[in-house]
């Protein structure tokens, strides 16, 4: 009940920020727009401030997000590549890992296809190219690491989130003064990323854990394998993240029901075919990296992880080359 509540949250949250349209994703990679990142920011400081907060007080102590490589060019490479694959299927579906279900919960058909996309992201990722990564790695011997903001910049964690916050702060203050609000979302980019923070906040309060939601497509794939008779041994795959996921869709579905203001206007829609391809390059790239905007972003820059930064850059980078390219 919890894993679904914690869910139904951050659904909600993400319906209220106006991210069940593909438009505010999209504009935000083109740069016309700096609603998406005013609540990334926003989300990512607020769940920061929450998490030190819930450490010091010894209710819980979680591991930064640690580097994905590949064994190919960089320790990071992993995070790299599938932020780059993650960023390219964000321009292409309108959507991330986790809005394309609010997307479906505000009834707009975009989302339907992305998951489609996704789910088959997440088979062809369990069945073949996590195995091929796998032995890839095992053959160079990549290790992974841990490594946080504050051993790079040689600074304290307190220091280190002082200056993490301060910056979100600034960038938020600025792009909310200077630049003209999103047509679509109905309340401002910051008081969405407090929503989403809130989310956060429940999530760690019920299940000592952050939020993320690539994850559930890759459990999805594994069902899919072993119901096939296939990969990973006998075992049955867990579900617990699919669960979240669920309640991302019913937090959002729920909310569109009781506050149709805030779906607002018919949603412009994205190919279907473009959505597909999006959905899955989402979940393959997510899944190389070890986490998507909400694992590694929310999340894993609230938790100060050099992994989560490197994966956040690469994807916003290609997401807003392909987005351009698409103009």
């Amino acid at each position: 009940m919890a894993t679904l509540l914690s869910g139904a949250a951050f659904g909600a949250a993400m319906l209220a920020s106006g991210f069940h349209h593909p438009s505010v994703v999209i504009s935000q990679l083109k740069f016309e727009n700096w609603h998406m990142f005013q609540t990334f920011m926003t989300a990512t400081a607020a769940s920061a401030a929450i998490y030190t907060v819930a450490e010091r007080l010894g209710y819980v102590n979680l591991k930064p997000r640690s580097n994905s490589p590949l064994g190919l060019f960089s320790k990071y490479d992993g995070n790299i590549v599938g932020g780059a694959l993650l960023g390219a299927g964000m321009a292409l579906a309108g959507a991330c890992p986790g809005t394309m279900l609010a997307q479906i919960g505000a009834g707009v058909r975009t989302g339907l296809f992305t998951l489609q996309g996704a789910v088959l992201g997440g088979i062809i990722w369990t069945g073949f190219l996590s195995k091929l990564v796998k032995r890839h790695k095992e053959k160079v011997g990549s290790k992974t690491d841990t490594s946080t903001l504050s051993e790079q910049l040689g600074l304290p964690r307190a220091a280190t989130l002082i200056l993490f916050e301060t910056a979100c702060i600034a960038f938020v203050a600025t792009t909310t003064l200077y630049t003209l609000p999103a047509p679509e979302p109905k309340i401002m980019g910051y008081v969405g990323g407090l929503l989403i923070g809130a989310a956060q906040l429940i999530s760690l309060l019920t299940r000592r854990s952050m939020m993320g939601i690539s994850s559930s497509y890759e459990e999805i794939g594994k069902h899919f394998w072993w119901r096939l008779g296939g990969a990973d041994g006998n075992s049955k795959p867990g579900h617990g993240n699919i669960i979240f996921s669920a309640g991302v869709l019913g937090g959002a579905f729920g909310l569109a029901q009781l506050a149709p203001r805030l779906v607002g206007p018919p949603a412009t829609e994205v190919s279907p075919v473009l959505a597909v391809i999006g959905g899955a390059l989402m979940i393959i790239g997510s899944r190389m990296a070890g986490g998507c905007t909400s694992g590694h972003g929310i999340s894993g820059i609230s938790l100060l992880s050099t992994s989560s930064v490197i994966t956040i850059a690469s994807t916003f980078a290609a997401g807003a080359a392909v987005a351009f390219s698409l103009a």
